[in-house]
């Protein structure tokens, strides 16, 4: 019998140059006491933003500013958790990277309040999506919580991703660029999605879209936040880095691309973020269905235009036998790789993460 299909999303998304000059008016029907968890430099940009929506709203509601410990533990949740209850915080709002939002999310699950999400890269697209990743407070991987659903209300403001490193926004399209990949074997072979469920068309329909825009818009989304300014095909890949590979991962499913991430953080010479690993996994994914030539050269082409991995050394990487290490934790039980069909084994993963760099200094012997 087949799954029973599902999809969901964050309530609300929104999209704009300075729209958190917006914020007090976006929100205002959630609550009226605001506990912010920042990163660092999210504090630094969105609070004068936010404040002057407040300002000029002329709205009373408490705003509370918090720079967060860098990383979501279970001691800096319990830190916000008992901050929310001895204020009588209402909403929950999170601010900065991936680590920052999750533990906003995971505050306002475990308090019963509504969160709102403010990203202020587009590395991952923890924004949109109903799960955080937990570490213990010696910053190891404690575990992931999924939640009964999506942030209430994400809003992103273009301007700041222009004037965040380009790099992020890159990495970011390294990770969207797994979603369609994924997603695609996942349908095809009835896995479940990240929600366990099955895979509605209209989830595949965003993979598609998320995959098609970062192809067509990635190098001029690339040269615009090169020179901090926002432009329709920056807005298109903010877009697809946030909004349709989030949404397209929760709704579509995972396969290699993240299970060789996974993998990676094995090895400590690993010198790339998240989505760089993910998009050197979709290769090998590729590598391992068998995916036409055309399709190959196109994605490997892709990635080399943009700046994204293509070869073991991109990846930190110098001694080809430490990918056996990789593949050997990329394929542990419980990996996502496992929705492949067939399966994949240790073995296979190591034989396509070295066709991969073999078939790029195949392609581009000059590097």
């Amino acid at each position: 019998m087949a799954r029973t299909k599902l999809f969901r999303a964050p309530h609300k998304y929104i999209q704009a140059e300075n729209c958190l000059l917006e914020f007090c008016e976006e929100t205002k029907m959630l609550g009226d006491k605001f506990l912010f968890i920042c990163s660092r430099s999210a504090h630094r940009t969105i609070r004068p933003l936010v404040e002057k929506s407040f300002e000029e709203a002329g709205s009373d509601a408490s705003r509370h500013y918090e720079v967060f410990g860098g990383i979501s533990s279970l001691g800096e949740i319990a830190k916000f958790r008992k901050m929310v209850q001895d204020e009588g915080i209402n909403v929950i709002v999170g601010s900065g990277g991936g680590s920052a939002i999750d533990t906003a999310k995971a505050t306002a699950y475990y308090e019963g309040l509504p969160v709102i999400v403010i990203p202020t890269v587009c590395a991952t697209d923890a924004a949109c999506t109903g799960l955080s990743v937990l570490y213990n407070d010696d910053h190891t991987f404690n575990s992931y919580i999924f939640y009964p659903k999506n942030p209430d209300i994400v809003m992103v403001d273009s301007g700041i991703i222009a004037n965040a490193p380009v790099k992020f926004l890159v990495s970011g399209m390294g990770d969207a660029l797994g979603t369609y990949f994924e997603a695609r074997v996942c349908a095809s072979n009835d896995s479940p999605s990240l929600e366990n469920g099955g895979i509605m068309r209209s989830a595949m329909a965003l993979c598609r879209c998320c995959y098609d825009t970062i192809r067509e818009y990635g190098l001029q989304a690339k040269a615009a936040c090169e020179n901090h300014v926002v432009t329709p095909p920056l807005d298109a890949v903010i877009e697809a880095n946030t909004y349709l590979s989030g949404v397209g991962a929760d709704n579509g499913g995972l396969c290699v691309a993240h299970s060789v991430y996974d993998g990676l953080t094995a090895l400590e010479e690993r010198k790339v973020d998240h989505g760089d690993c993910v998009a050197y996994g979709t290769l090998a994914q590729l590598i391992l269905e068998g995916a036409p030539k055309e399709e190959y050269e196109e994605v490997l082409f892709f990635c080399k235009e943009i700046g994204l991995p293509t070869t073991l050394e991109d990846l930190g990487i110098t001694d080809p036998e430490r990918v056996k290490i990789a593949a050997e934790k990329a394929t542990i039980e419980g990996e996502s790789i496992h929705n492949m069909p067939g399966d994949v084994t240790a073995v296979q993963l190591y034989a396509a993460m070295i066709a991969v760099d073999a078939m790029s200094k195949k392609y581009f012997p000059e590097g």
